[in-house]
Formats: structure tokens, sequence, C-alpha cells
């Protein structure tokens, strides 16, 4: 979907853009050391802009040195108090998100717009299924089940398109909008229904997704559905989790869906009764290995890596694969393009696997974008 354009600190958002991943630090924003520890860690991962919570005066202050600092651009979560949106600009957030309808009122909202301005700082606004305004809630609370989604939906976009009116009329039009509800259906159709009815850029996600078990799944559904209907400019999988989970989770969902290139895809097969070695734990073994040369700011230049279990079937199955393993009875082969290189003790396949993906490996080039 065609929308505006700009830029949140380095990183252009909306447009033709490329969709970025956003995730949250859940450290006490005041505490810049960890805070800054954590922001590095995650962008190691991946992670490509971090927003960081706004409670009190302390937190919105520590920005101008969490942001001195920072290899991301840093967005500042406000609620209730719109002085806190002013301070965090003040001190250096590369945007913030916050929703007009808690902030104290027109002159709040005018204020902030008014800061946005003078900072040439974007704004994300949103509706929560879990903060609607009370004439919403009293509907769907009368709702039907199968009214519910429905009703729901609607709730949000309306909510959404009324907070962007109240900056558009100040004159903001660098705006991000996100329609979050926990209910996977329900936002799918507000964040579709918002695409054909306003040109902002979507900030995409379920909100309270839950605990990676599920809330990676539920992530997964409703993000990749709208990243198939080129819906979305950022995105963030809330889970109940450490934020690397987030960060990992929303790379992974990417590649799914075809918006970005895998680097590599790692692909393995399902066990079955010729299954001779302990292939989980070498599928995970291998993907721990790429997590972590990723973490070390490598590229992986190999599109496809394939762990199979059966040695009679695995190198020609996975013929398409750059390189790969396979296992027989307490033996392993390396292929690379189905053709076998080399047959090993189960004890020393990881090892020589290893070796290969990192002779295929190069620095990252850091993006000027």
């Amino acid at each position: 979907m065609s929308t505006r354009q700009f830029r949140i600190g380095s990183v252009i958002v909306g447009g033709d853009a490329p969709v970025t991943i956003q995730s949250m630090c859940n450290t006490p924003t005041q505490d810049v050391a960890a805070t800054l520890q954590q922001i590095n860690m995650l962008a190691a991962a991946g992670c490509e802009i971090i927003r960081l919570a706004v409670p009190d005066m302390a937190a919105a202050e520590a920005f101008s040195a969490i942001t001195g600092a920072s290899p991301l651009p840093v967005i500042a979560d406000i609620h209730f108090d719109h002085r806190l949106a002013l301070a965090a600009m003040q001190h250096g957030a590369a945007a913030i998100r916050v929703n007009p309808g808690n902030l104290g009122g027109s002159e709040a909202v005018k204020a902030v717009a008014e800061a946005l301005q003078k900072y040439d700082l974007p704004v994300r606004v949103g509706a929560n299924s879990g903060s609607l305004p009370k004439e919403f809630q009293a509907h769907l609370t009368a709702a039907t089940a199968t009214e519910h989604d429905e009703l729901l939906s609607e709730a949000l976009v309306q909510s959404a398109l009324s907070q962007v009116a109240e900056f558009e009329y100040y004159g903001v039009r660098n705006i991000k909008v996100s329609l979050k509800a926990s209910s996977v259906p329900a936002t799918v159709k507000a964040y579709r229904k918002f695409a054909d009815r306003s040109d902002c850029p979507l900030h995409i996600g379920v909100t309270e997704a839950g605990t990676p078990a599920v809330g990676v799944i539920k992530s997964a559904v409703g993000i990749g559905a709208l990243l198939l209907d080129n819906i979305g400019s950022t995105i963030r999988v809330s889970l109940t989790a450490d934020p690397l989970q987030e960060v990992i989770a929303a790379r992974r969902i990417l590649e799914s869906a075809g918006v970005r290139s895998p680097e590599p895809d790692l692909v393995s097969c399902p066990t079955c009764g010729r299954t001779r070695i302990n292939l989980v734990e070498l599928a995970e073994k291998v993907e721990e290995l790429i997590n972590r040369i990723k973490a070390e700011n490598c590229r992986i230049n190999l599109k496809k890596i394939a762990v199979m279990g059966c040695v009679v079937n695995g190198p020609g199955e996975a013929k398409d694969a750059d390189i790969g393993i396979a296992g027989g009875d307490g033996k392993v082969v390396i292929f690379r393009r189905g053709i076998v290189e080399a047959t090993l003790p189960e004890s020393e396949g990881f090892a020589a696997l290893e070796k290969l993906i990192r002779a295929n490996t190069s620095p990252k080039v850091k993006s000027t974008v």
C-alpha cells in the first residue's frame, strides 16, 4: 500500500522503504547503562528501532544520555502526561508514541503538536482494544460473539482515524498508526480497513500476544497475513518474554512472508522411523550457530542450509541447499547442492558444518540510510 514516508532518526519509514523491526526495552529507562546494554544486544539481533517507556521525568531526561550512545533511533512511549512528551523530545527522542485522548485535553495535544513541528519529529498514534473510548466499549459489551470482531475492528479504525485527525488539525503530517487487539481476526480486519481509508504508515502487530509458545504463532498469523497484503511499515512481535525473542521472531516472520531474504534459510526435515541421529539437537545447534554469527555482526553468504535426518534421501531432497548435513547410523554426510563431499562420525558432524558456514561469512556493511 502506498503511504506517506518520513524518517525516524536514520531509518526511513513508509512509502517504498523496507519493513523495519521494532522492540521495546524492559529495563528502567533511567538506568542508562542497563538500557544501552539491552539496546546494543537487540541491535545485534536485528532490531532497527527501539522504544522506551517514559513513566516519569527522570526517564524523559535520561534520553539525553541514551540517544547519544544508542545505535538505534529511540522512540519515547508516553501516556497521560504531555509534559513527558515535551521533555523526551527536548532530550533527543527520535519520535514519540502517544494517545492524544489521554494527554490531558486539546491544549496538551496542541503543545505536543507544536513541539513535533519544532523538532521535526514523527509521532505514532494508535488504538488498542484495551483503551477504546467508552462509547465503543458499550457497543462491544452488547455484541454477540459473531459480531464482536467486526465491531472491534471498526472501533479501532474509528478511534485511530480520530487520533490522526487531532494531530493533522495542528499541521502534523508525519504520523504512524497502530491498531492492535489480542484477537488476530479483529486486528487483521482493522489494519485492512484502515489501509483503505488512510495513507499513514502502519506499525503492525498483535497486542498482548502472550508467551512465546502462543504469542509467536498469533503474531505470525496476524503480521504475516498483513505483510502478504503489502500492509505494514514497521512491526513488533509483542511477547511476554525477553525482547530478544521478539526480535528473532519478527525477523523470521519477515523472512517467511518473503519480505526479507532469510540469510540463510534453514530447512530441516521432520523426524521419522528412518532417523538414526539426534536430529532435533543438531538442527537446534545449527539454528543457534546462525543466530550467534548474526549477533557477531556478520553476514552468512548462503541462501539455504539443510539439516536432514536420512542419509539416503537427505542430499536428494535438499539438493537446492548450498550446504547441508544428513545422518545415518552414527554417521553423517556433508553435501553441497546434493553432492556428498564427506562422510564423518556423527560426533564430528556439527563442527565440520560450522567450519563450512563460517567460511562463507563476511562482516556486515553498516547501512548509511
